[in-house]
């Protein structure tokens, strides 16, 4: 019997089943839901119900399209099994005061110098994830693992993205963590031209200027010099995903912002913070490195978990890689499940990604990433 398992359409009699099924053999269990945007107004009451019925800890979140047998599905929910219910709380609205209790509550759980993994799901609507995530790690460092995504709309409307077994919640985050948890691994493989910007002001995810001059005006001839595209205000949300902006770190590292807005005055809002004076770059997103992609993946899965063959694998993927890369995203997903011989990969459609690069190292919010877990190790 599998801890995953994915329903394409709002089946009560299914997912009743299912649930009786698991909760017999388990009966200490607790369901991680992932649900489609589309299917929010009847799933999230419907596994609600069926939750509270039979006394079974409920945690989960909506994103915009969901992934199972590798591939994008625009409904439905997919049911993740955790065989004892670990800690796992939803906090909203992310105030200092509550992102505080958030970080001293899950401190209190730990029960050894390094205790698992943090799994988070934030609403993508918080515009300071990134900072959060900061601040977490000054409290926690490297007691825990960190790997998670962002739920929502893909259109960016504000809604209750986040749920358990009796509320739906927004501009929040669940955290759960998972003891004796290897962690994730995630990558993007964005390549960086020699160019680069200075983002002269900024207020949390909305570049205010570059170079002193408004964000969308210098973004605009930018792209065109680079890459010979025009990019406008009608062609914008179209576009601007092809040429995410780049934050250059001092570890070389690069961090992934989709500009996804604009506003009147020129500023342009991305998925994730931008630091003021951030050094940045335009990524060339026809040259992102698909294959070398996959196999960071399967090679750093391998080396954490070893062989997979046989089991679930957890994917959260970037909307945003997924618009760039057209049909070869779902490309990605296959190339994955087929080295890593897993029995399925299944997960969800994100608007932002939470890992890092080093095992133990810092948590960077990342945008255009995968981030891939086995679910239950074979």
């Amino acid at each position: 019997m599998t801890g995953m398992r994915y329903f394409e359409t709002t089946d009560d009699q299914g997912i009743d089943e299912l649930l009786n099924a698991w909760h017999k053999g388990f009966p200490d269990m607790g369901v991680l839901a992932l649900v489609a945007e589309a299917d929010r107004e009847a799933m999230v009451p419907l596994l609600q119900s069926l939750c509270r019925a039979r006394g079974v800890p409920l945690r989960g979140a909506v994103f915009p399209a969901l992934v199972a047998d590798a591939r994008f599905h625009a409904n439905g929910c997919l049911l993740l099994r955790l065989d004892v219910m670990p800690f796992a709380d939803i906090y909203h609205p992310l105030s200092p005061e509550i992102i505080q209790h958030m970080t001293d509550d899950v401190a209190a759980h730990l029960d050894r110098p390094r205790g698992g993994t943090l799994f988070m799901i934030f609403d993508a609507m918080v515009a300071n994830i990134a900072t959060i995530l900061d601040e977490m790690y000054l409290k926690l460092a490297d007691r825990v693992r960190y790997m998670g995504a962002n739920a929502g709309s893909e259109t960016f409307r504000p809604m209750p993205c986040l749920f358990d077994n009796d509320r739906q919640a927004q501009n929040g985050a669940l955290v759960m963590l998972l003891p004796d948890h290897p962690g994730a691994v995630t990558e993007h493989c964005y390549q960086a031209p020699e160019g680069i910007i200075s983002a002269t002001s900024t207020e949390g995810n909305r570049i205010i200027s570059i170079d002193w001059r408004p964000a969308f005006e210098v973004y605009q001839e930018f792209v065109e010099a680079e890459y010979n595209v025009k990019i406008d205000r009608t062609n914008f949300y179209q576009l601007a995903v092809h040429f995410p902006f780049g934050i250059m770190r001092a570890n070389d590292d690069i961090i992934v912002r989709m500009p996804v807005a604009l506003e009147e005055d020129g500023s342009v809002f991305c998925v994730g913070e931008v630091p003021a004076n951030a050094v940045l770059t335009l990524l060339k997103a026809p040259a992102v490195d698909s294959l070398q992609t996959v196999d960071k993946i399967v090679q750093g899965l391998a080396e954490l978990y070893g062989p997979l063959t046989g089991g679930d694998l957890l994917a959260f993927y970037c909307a945003g890689r997924r618009i760039h890369l057209g049909e070869r995203a779902e490309g990605e997903l296959l190339v994955i499940q087929h080295h890593t011989g897993a029995k399925q990969v299944a997960g969800a459609l994100s608007l932002g990604e939470i890992g890092h690069s080093l095992q133990w190292g810092y948590p960077a919010f990342h945008n255009g990433a995968l981030v891939c877990s086995p679910w239950g190790i074979p």
